[in-house]
């Protein structure tokens, strides 16, 4: 690569220190000679999150911090901006980033990554926003697995039967990989723990899967989506198929099958 007009290295921007952004950042870091060129990653986080290991993080079966990879401890050859980029202006090559605190500023590049990944889609249900978990990262796989506990401490000790209904019922929505795991790695953290409970027993669980189209993991064939569904459902989880989420308004969850439930 040529050098800037300053005559300083020239500087790769990486957008994203997610998968996509890491490992970008890594393979530049072992084609390019030292002082070729200065690859600079930017993202809030300073950890890339392995999101295929967040059902297992979320139910406990390892630890948050086997699910998240440093970027810095990996990424030696590049510079690591903790921060979000908030506006690129390609013309004059320059990226404006927000840091954590304080102002923000802009940095100079000559080529741009973009790998800013996805964000979870809340789609506009009554209720969703303020009643439903995302599991995306790794605090939310994290606040699964509180929430999960806290609601088996709390049937513990109710006497209200809607209070136990509610703290016992567990709504997944979508039937995806991520769904899919996280509900059944879910069920398993609960199954175990009701074991150390004496007013909670399995059977009281109840965990219901909402998908909206007629099969689950579309990922895979539909073989091995209809033996999934049988799996799961000798477990008891009640397996929704066809059926939407229509509202989650204070707790109460209402399907378009016309199942209510509290939750």
């Amino acid at each position: 690569m040529s050098p800037s007009a300053n005559g300083t290295p020239p500087r790769i921007l990486v957008v994203g220190g997610g998968y996509v952004g890491m490992y970008t950042a890594l393979q530049l870091g072992k084609k390019l000679q030292r002082g070729e060129a200065t690859v600079t990653v930017v993202d809030p986080r300073s950890y890339m999150t392995y999101q295929p290991f967040l059902p297992e993080c979320g139910a406990g079966s390892i630890q948050p911090r086997h699910t998240v990879v440093p970027l810095r401890q990996t990424l030696r050859d590049a510079e690591v901006v903790t921060g979000w980029v908030t506006g690129v202006e390609h013309a004059r090559k320059v990226a404006t980033v927000q840091p954590l605190e304080g102002a923000p500023y802009e940095i100079e590049y000559d080529q741009v990554v973009m790998a800013l990944g996805s964000v979870p889609r809340t789609l506009p249900i009554p209720g969703l926003a303020d009643w439903a978990m995302g599991f995306k990262n790794i605090e939310e796989a994290s606040a699964l697995r509180n929430r999960v506990l806290e609601c088996l401490d709390i049937a513990e000790t109710a006497t209200d039967p809607e209070i136990r209904e509610r703290n016992l019922t567990f709504v997944f929505v979508g039937g995806g990989y991520a769904g899919v795991e996280a509900m059944a790695e879910t069920e398993d953290l609960a199954r175990y723990a009701t074991r150390y409970l004496r007013n909670v027993s399995p059977d009281d669980l109840r965990f219901v899967m909402v998908e909206a189209s007629g099969r689950i993991l579309p990922e895979v064939g539909e073989d091995m989506g209809r033996w999934t569904v049988e799996q799961l459902r000798e477990r008891g989880i009640d397996i929704k198929l066809e059926t939407r989420l229509e509202s989650t308004i204070d707790g109460h969850v209402v399907l378009s099958d016309g199942t209510r439930m509290l939750s």
